[in-house]
C-alpha cells in the first residue's frame, strides 16, 4: 500500500461503508417489492400478536388495512434510507479528494440514511415491535436478532462516519 495515506484509506472506508448500507437497503427494498406477501405476513403476525401468548392482547392490531398501511410506511422508510445512503455514498466518493470541510459536509445524506435506518430497525422493530407488540415472545415471528444485527452494524458505522478523523 505504498503511496496510500491513512487519511485516504479512512475516507475510502467511509465511502465503502455507506455504499454497503445502501446495498443492504437496496436488497431489502427489492425483496419487499418482489416478495410482498412474505414480509407482509411476518409483519401481520407481529402486529396481531397471535403467536405471543401475551396477556397484552389489547395492544394488538388486527386490521388488515392497518397491516398494509404500516408495511407501506416501513417500505417507504426503507426506500428513503436506501436512497439517502446511495446518494450519500456518491457525494462522499465525489468529494474523496476535497478539503476536510467539504468531505465532512458531503456526509449529510449518509447520516440521514443511517438515522432513518436506525429509526426503522431500532425504534420501529426493537422498541415498538418488542416492547409494545411483545415480538420477543413469539418463537416463529420474531425479528429481534435480525434487527439487532443491523443496528449492531449501523450504530458504530454512524459514529465512524461522523468522526472527523479523515483529514
Amino acid at each position: 500500500m505504498t503511496g496510500l495515506k491513512t487519511s485516504q484509506l479512512i475516507r475510502r472506508s467511509k465511502v465503502a461503508i455507506v455504499f454497503m448500507v445502501g446495498m443492504l437497503g437496496a436488497l431489502i427494498v427489492f425483496s419487499n417489492a418482489t416478495d410482498y406477501d412474505s414480509n407482509y405476513i411476518y409483519l401481520g403476525h407481529i402486529l396481531s400478536m397471535d403467536t405471543t401468548g401475551s396477556h397484552l392482547m389489547y395492544r394488538s392490531i388486527n386490521s388488515e388495512m392497518m397491516h398494509h398501511r404500516i408495511y407501506w410506511m416501513i417500505m417507504t422508510l426503507e426506500t428513503i434510507f436506501t436512497s439517502a445512503c446511495l446518494l450519500g455514498g456518491y457525494q462522499l466518493a465525489k468529494n474523496i479528494n476535497a478539503s476536510d470541510e467539504q468531505f465532512h459536509e458531503a456526509k449529510k445524506y449518509a447520516v440521514l440514511g443511517f438515522l432513518v435506518a436506525l429509526f426503522v430497525y431500532y425504534f420501529c422493530l426493537q422498541v415498538i415491535g418488542n416492547e409494545w407488540f411483545d415480538m420477543d415472545q413469539s418463537k416463529d415471528w420474531n425479528a429481534m436478532k435480525w434487527a439487532q444485527s443491523i443496528v449492531d452494524f449501523l450504530l458504530p458505522a454512524l459514529i465512524f462516519l461522523v468522526m472527523k478523523v479523515d483529514s
